[in-house]
């Protein structure tokens, strides 16, 4: 019996497919890839009249938006053409060149600590290595390493999330936070429990919430929000101008704030717990030559010491 042939689907439909997926938009698409959109259009259609499904749901206010068939390719195309990638570069005998665009994503909080430092690394090493960043809470750095939008991610092990491998970096105590003046601010150390009664800035990003209100709960203390913020920065601005006391893990190495306020950040007293700082990729896919690059990079500059920050 003769064989039945179908048409196969190409790269050029996958790397099609993926741009529109990950942005939403055919018209994107097109610009990103240089392409006419209809080019993109076209391309799209025949990858689902080869699978026999549909792809995309039009939106005209929302833009494309996946079907289940949809985000199940989406995620095995992104890992496929990432390794059709690294194939080609060790081929061409760029195996330790790595080159090409590596997303990466980064808790927003942590970002100012890592990413310079991390950056200016990868263009001292690997010039031909463009990083390109993006910048999210818990939750969406999680979903940008399931659906595929990154293969890598900077952020805190909460402990809270399956399907991702943490290579740990480095852990991070936690320290309350003071305005230069206040009466507290000279200590070198304090207990939570002296903290009872006084007002609190909160740092109020998915997570970060209960980490610190439930260390202040351990101790005893029943927090006085004051003030909450999702900005790392404002929520040090409100301190420093005696609106109250934080808790906050990364101290930056200058005390003073955008606005010209002075800081103090003392040790906390007793067992409380601290956040592991980890390098994260989704478990079953096989990370690229970039992907491996950049979490070696980043174990070399923060694995050891986090005082180099």
């Amino acid at each position: 019996m003769a064989r039945v042939s179908r048409p196969d689907m190409t790269l050029v439909q996958l790397r099609y497919f993926v741009t529109a997926a990950t942005r939403r938009s055919m018209t994107e698409a097109s610009v990103d890839l240089h392409v006419a959109q209809s080019a993109v259009s076209t391309a799209i259609a025949q990858l689902e009249r080869t699978l026999g499904v549909q792809l995309f749901v039009r939106q005209r206010s929302k833009g494309l938006a996946l079907t289940d068939a949809g985000e199940q390719l989406l995620r095995d195309s992104r890992s496929l053409l990432a390794q059709v990638d690294e194939i080609s570069d060790t081929v061409r005998g760029h195996h330790y060149d790595v080159r090409g665009t590596l997303r990466l994503a980064c808790f927003v909080t942590l970002a100012p600590f890592v990413l310079p430092k991390l950056i200016s690394a990868v263009e001292q090493q690997h010039p031909r290595l463009r990083i390109e960043i993006i910048e999210a809470d818990v939750d969406g750095t999680v979903e940008l390493l399931l659906n595929g939008t990154v293969e890598g991610a900077i952020g805190y092990d909460f402990g809270t999330v399956h399907d991702l491998t943490f290579d740990h970096l480095y852990s991070t105590a936690p320290h309350v936070i003071l305005a230069a003046d206040h009466p507290l601010a000279h200590r070198k150390r304090l207990k939570l429990a002296e903290l009872a009664g006084l007002d609190l800035v909160l740092l109020d990003t998915a997570h970060s919430r209960e980490y610190f209100l439930g260390m202040l709960e351990t101790a005893g203390v029943q927090p006085q929000i004051r003030y909450s913020s999702r900005s790392y920065e404002t929520v040090r601005s409100l301190v420093a101008r005696g609106q109250g006391y934080s808790i906050l893990n990364q101290v930056p190495q200058s005390p003073l704030t955008y606005d010209g306020g002075e800081l103090h950040a003392i040790p906390i007293a007793g067992d409380v717990p601290s956040l592991d700082v980890c390098f994260m990729r989704v478990s079953d896919v096989r990370p690229t030559a970039r992907a491996r690059v950049i979490g070696t990079l980043a174990r070399e500059l923060f694995g050891t010491d986090p005082s180099t920050l």
